[in-house]
């Protein structure tokens, strides 16, 4: 695609540029240094949900542990949704979206700050300051696109100001009401928070990019594997350090990196982005995304639990312990599946593998202390078969029939790698 091309790749010079849809078929479409850096600051604010879960769980208090993990973990997540979908369809990469994009990595920092408050204690002053600060620096850039634009595009951009507003106002509920109604109040304000982008482009989709939003996507879902990685093996050095028993840990290490590494490995699979062609699809694919990093985030917070519970320092049983990490990895495999995979599958025999290994395990769950190596070890061999349908089904479209040449196109190409 040429420079002079309308939707060609615009230059970062500028104070100020006029703030236009970029196109969704626009060339060379990639995530920004200001994308990658904004990702890798949430990777404090998932380090900090993830950690409350593995201190509730390992006490025993699963209660409290898991809803409070589901409530931070959402906050933290749709504040990244809110600011990726925004940025593939509006970034003008000039100086003053540059200084609005990092106020909202301050935001996001403080929301950070507030998650332990939150979850121990059920105060959520700090998180929704935190909020405040990011959606002000958000419906700021929203009122530069409605200036910018007309007609439809224009009250779009307009519904997403006010949506937005309207929402943190709503999260008040949260600081005024009294505890034992917060979880509900939480859970009407997550739902609300979801309509906001759904009503606000009835009449006039955003021009967010398929290409971009699927690597997008992929960057966090690495970024939170790699924070999964940390968590994992600061607890199996901890634990080697002070009680010298890697006879114990090097099965979960083993297990846990099995898992990690196949978690990899079925996420990338597939060409999403082949599978974004619409508003509805998008929706449905991206906010099925929070079960996804949800989950990939558990799993090392999972692991934490199993290191602590063999080391003698987690008050819960080795089922317990094991069921951290199976139930998570589980639900990973399931979600990547359900909304991500599935559509890229053909036959009965591809299309069972995810599901059936997700089940798979879940049974590892009562292997005893063997629980998390045998879990990785199903992970693993989850990914080779895969990979051998996916092989056998390429050979297959490769051998010409008896009357003509084989398929060719992208309908006869099957990853290879895929599960």
């Amino acid at each position: 695609m040429s420079e002079d091309s309308p939707t060609a790749r615009r230059p970062s010079s500028g104070v100020l540029r006029r703030m236009t849809a970029r196109g969704r078929e626009e060339g060379h479409r990639a995530a920004t240094p200001l994308e990658l850096f904004f990702d890798l600051c949430f990777v404090v604010a998932v380090a900090q949900a993830g950690r409350q879960l593995v201190h509730s769980l390992a006490e025993g208090h699963p209660g409290h542990g898991i809803p409070g993990y589901l409530m931070m973990f959402f906050a933290v997540w749709w504040a990244w949704v809110n600011f990726t979908w925004f940025s593939s369809a509006y970034d003008t990469d000039d100086v003053l979206y540059r200084v609005v994009t990092l106020v909202q990595i301050a935001g996001v920092l403080i929301l950070a700050a507030g998650v332990p408050r939150a979850f121990n204690d059920g105060n959520f002053s700090v998180v929704w300051f935190g909020y405040l600060v990011m959606r002000l620096a958000l419906v700021s850039q929203w009122l530069r696109a409605a200036r910018a634009s007309r007609g439809d595009e224009r009250r779009t951009a307009l519904r997403y100001a006010v949506g937005v507003s309207l929402c943190q106002v709503g999260w008040l509920g949260v600081l005024l009401l009294p505890d034992p109604a917060k979880p509900w109040v939480f859970l009407v304000m997550a739902l609300v928070e979801m309509s906001v982008p759904a009503l606000a482009e009835l009449s006039r989709p955003t021009a967010w990019h398929p290409h971009h939003i699927a690597e997008r996507y992929g960057l966090f879902t690495i970024i939170v594997l790699g924070e999964t990685v940390a968590a994992a093996t600061v607890a199996v050095q901890t634990a080697g350090d002070e009680h010298e028993a890697l006879g114990i840990l090097l099965p979960i290490a083993a297990g846990g990196l099995l898992i990690i590494f196949a978690a990899y490995w079925i996420y990338f699979a597939v060409p999403i982005h082949l599978h974004l062609a619409s508003n509805r699809q998008a929706f449905l694919w991206g906010y099925g995304h929070y079960l996804v990093f949800g989950s990939a985030a558990a799993i090392g917070a999972g692991i934490e639990v199993a290191v602590e519970e063999a080391t003698g320092k987690a008050h819960i049983s080795t089922f317990a312990a094991s069921a951290c990490v199976t139930v998570p990895a589980a639900l990973f495999m399931f979600s990547v599946w359900l909304i991500h995979s599935r559509f890229h599958k053909r036959g009965l025999a591809q299309q069972l593998v995810l599901p059936g290994a997700a089940v798979a395990v879940l049974a590892c769950t009562f292997a005893g202390s063997a629980a998390v190596l045998l879990a990785g070890l199903v992970a693993a061999a989850t990914v080779a078969v895969g990979v051998t349908l996916a092989a056998r089904r390429q050979e297959g479209a490769d051998e010409p029939d008896e009357g003509g040449p084989a398929e060719s196109g992208p309908e006869a190409r099957q990853p290879a790698e895929g599960t």
